[in-house]
């Protein structure tokens, strides 16, 4: 078998330049995969969440099964599955890769989002509800107003760490021909037979993005941490001197 040598002399980053159009692409479907995986598994994983702290049979079961399901199989049989099998045995036909592969990274990251808001509700001392709850406060108002806003703060950091691990997750969706980063160093890979030049450039993109929603997430954390105070409402359970 033989062995790929490189001289690092004779990279050609202009092969690169000359797919400058194919990247950029690769970078949109990226985020747009991603962005969409992610706040539609923010969503998911909310009521999957509260399901698995309910004290409904009916309700907890469901969400605990669907947490084990999808945590307990790769992401790349998912994809495969939802892509090739599941949308075609709906819809009678694909419905092209950028839904299957929205519907994968939501249907997995929910999963994973589903635990950590889980915790991160179950982190507050169970005091909060009840004295919420002393004061006549319906159970989803309190969780809504007074359990949730402390929650987020704790959650965030976990969260953006999904994120992360879902940017990179998203290269999978190459498998079914998305015309993601990863697509495009794999065809000029194969125009070029030349392996160094565009792996390395798909490497770095991911680190690019990488370090930006890290940045973003860092500020988020901030920002919450140290000024975040949630708005007095006033209502029916406001306190007026």
């Amino acid at each position: 078998m033989g062995v790929i040598e490189m001289d690092f002399s004779d990279i050609r980053w202009d092969i690169i330049w000359s797919y400058r159009e194919l990247f950029i692409r690769g970078i949109w479907i990226t985020l747009g995969l991603t962005i969409t995986g992610y706040l539609g598994g923010i969503v998911l994983g909310l009521f999957l969440g509260m399901g698995k702290l309910s004290k409904k049979k009916w309700v907890y079961y469901p969400s605990k099964y669907y947490v084990d399901f999808f945590r307990g199989t790769p992401l790349l049989v998912q994809i495969l599955l939802i892509h090739l099998a599941i949308i075609p045995s709906i819809f009678g036909h694909s419905l092209g890769y950028f839904v299957s592969g929205s519907v994968a990274l939501i249907l997995n990251s929910a999963a994973y989002n589903a635990e950590i808001i889980r915790a991160g509700i179950q982190s507050i001392e169970k005091g909060q509800m009840e004295a919420a709850r002393s004061l006549g406060m319906p159970n989803n108002i309190a969780m809504r107003h007074i359990i949730l806003p402390q929650a987020l703060r704790r959650m965030i950091p976990p969260l953006g760490n999904e994120l992360i691990a879902l940017l990179k997750d998203s290269s999978l969706v190459t498998v079914i021909a998305a015309s993601d980063i990863l697509y495009a160093g794999k065809v000029v890979a194969g125009a070029y037979n030349r392996f160094w030049e565009p792996y390395i450039t798909v490497a770095i993109l991911y680190l690019l993005l990488t370090y930006i929603f890290s940045k973003i997430i860092n500020y988020v954390e901030n920002r919450f941490s140290n000024s975040f105070v949630p708005k007095q409402k006033k209502g029916m359970f406001s306190i007026r001197r």
